[in-house]
């Protein structure tokens, strides 16, 4: 098998399964988040940035590690958010 036949493959399954990824996630947001748009929105964007700051290179003197932790949180208490108005 020619070696870009392999890579154009490889690079076609990787797509597919990002996009089946997010669709769940953002199947997911909707079915907890009560179709808050901009929470949902959020959300995704949060994990998006913290998927960016996982793939940058060097510690940054510890302040790629604390933007991640900070994302986290951030992360964390949007979902609360939506939790909260879901039962409210």
């Amino acid at each position: 098998m020619n070696i870009w036949k392999l890579v154009s493959v490889a690079a076609i399954g990787s797509s597919t399964l990002l996009l089946g990824y997010h669709a769940a996630h953002a199947q997911g947001a909707a079915a907890w988040c009560n179709n808050q748009h901009n929470m949902m929105r959020a959300i995704e964007l949060l994990r998006r940035a913290r998927g960016s700051l996982e793939r940058a290179e060097h510690d940054k003197g510890g302040w790629r590690v604390r933007a991640i932790e900070s994302t986290d949180a951030a992360i964390k208490e949007t979902e609360n958010g939506c939790a909260f108005a879901d039962t409210h």
